[in-house]
């Protein structure tokens, strides 16, 4: 969708949205506005603050002055193997990056070449809990994706469509260990269901999917 219309935003300070009317987007329109064109629950909307558009009763400003109800969509359009795949090397490299520079910058600090061996491989030992934890953390926020995923445009959700929280998070990403411990083969349960779920998806209950396109 252009998102060019965004520089007509109101300056009142109140949330304007642009509202996709047969197709293309149009406004942007005030809360009031909306309501006076008497706006559907499951017409797509947009803010300068949103990445995407949504359905009007997925936006909580909406849902309340508009008096719309959540309605639970059943995700349609799920990651691919090839995608997590991509994703998850590209956080590894950013992973990486970051700790090499980690690791150059203790060589300039460390005169002594036993203490800097020391600290080279105290590095790679906390790299795979420092990807877990930035997994949990990305995961379960707003964006719910790492860098990698949101590079790919993909997502990790509940079985509703909905954002998991920092516990189902945690819960998903040591349930990777399953994955891992079947010598990879829960990784390619996803090959084998509509959903594409991975061993690790079926446990903690959740989907990777597509960001919507419009």
């Amino acid at each position: 969708m252009p998102t060019s219309k965004f520089h007509t935003l109101k300056p009142s300070g109140e949330t304007s949205y642009l509202l996709v009317i047969n197709g293309k987007p149009e406004g942007p329109y005030t809360v009031e506005e909306l309501k006076d064109r008497q706006i559907k629950f499951n017409d797509f909307v947009r803010s300068a603050e949103m990445d995407d558009y949504k359905e009007a009763h997925e936006v909580a400003e909406l849902r309340e002055l508009l008096g719309f109800s959540t309605q639970y969509i059943i995700p349609q359009y799920f990651a691919g193997f090839d995608q997590r795949l991509l994703a998850s090397m590209l956080d590894w490299f950013m992973i990486f990056c970051v700790f090499i520079l980690l690791g150059f910058i203790a060589i300039l600090l460390v005169k002594d070449n036993q203490t800097q061996i020391i600290i080279a491989f105290s590095l790679l030992g906390i790299m795979p809990l420092v990807k877990i934890i930035y997994h949990i953390i990305m995961e379960s926020s707003a964006k719910q994706a790492t860098y990698g995923k949101q590079i790919l445009k993909i997502k990790v959700c509940d079985m509703q469509g909905e954002r998991i929280s920092l516990s189902k998070s945690a819960f998903r990403n040591c349930a990777k260990l399953l994955s891992v411990l079947t010598l990879f083969i829960g990784y390619l349960f996803s090959f084998f269901n509509r959903q594409q779920q991975c061993l690790h998806d079926m446990v903690a209950k959740t989907l990777v999917i597509k960001d919507r396109l419009i």
